[in-house]
């Protein structure tokens, strides 16, 4: 199951079926925009296997730079994205899909392959990937906060803030 109502929180199970939607998602987008693309990568909690996550998949897309994004704008309008903008380290340019009015399936955050924001998808996904403790870890702040954020997505995003900005930088210490 992917989609969550715009604003909720709820941190659920694993899925296997994440991969899928964002492979399938990913084919469309490259279909779409492949030409303005340097890469395009499965990231936040639901690209990590056995990692309990809000169902909404993130999808980063990098591109040559950040000149390329305003191209990329029509084209994923088009695939049903809506466009919510420059979000700058807080997800770069951000578009979202719904399955419904105010239902979020896709987070797709367009970055330049330069900007630090690129590395720190990826640098994250892989230490939670590689680390059933910080894995563990995370997932218990997860819960703890869907239960003081049950309704307010912005502040449950600021809330982990701390520990992604930690653990980043743990790997680059």
């Amino acid at each position: 199951m992917i989609g969550l109502k715009k604003g909720v929180v709820q941190i659920v199970a694993y899925d296997a079926d994440w991969e899928k939607s964002f492979e399938n998602e990913s084919d469309q987008v490259r279909h779409y925009i492949g030409h303005l693309v340097m890469d395009i990568q499965h990231v936040g909690s639901t690209s990590v296997p056995g990692l309990h996550s809000k169902p909404i998949i993130d999808i980063a897309v990098a591109v040559s730079d950040a000149e390329v994004i305003s191209q990329c704008r029509g084209p994923l309008c088009t695939l049903s994205y809506i466009n919510r903008g420059n979000m700058g380290e807080n997800g770069g340019y951000l578009f979202v899909k719904e399955s419904e009015p105010n239902v979020i399936t896709h987070h797709l955050h367009i970055v330049a392959i330069t900007d630090p924001q690129w590395d720190k998808y990826l640098l994250f996904r892989d230490a939670l990937t590689a680390d059933i403790t910080l894995r563990e870890r995370y997932v218990g702040l997860k819960k703890k906060l869907q239960r003081r954020y049950s309704q307010d997505r912005k502040g449950y995003t600021t809330a982990k803030s701390d520990f992604i900005r930690e653990t980043l930088k743990n790997i680059n210490s």
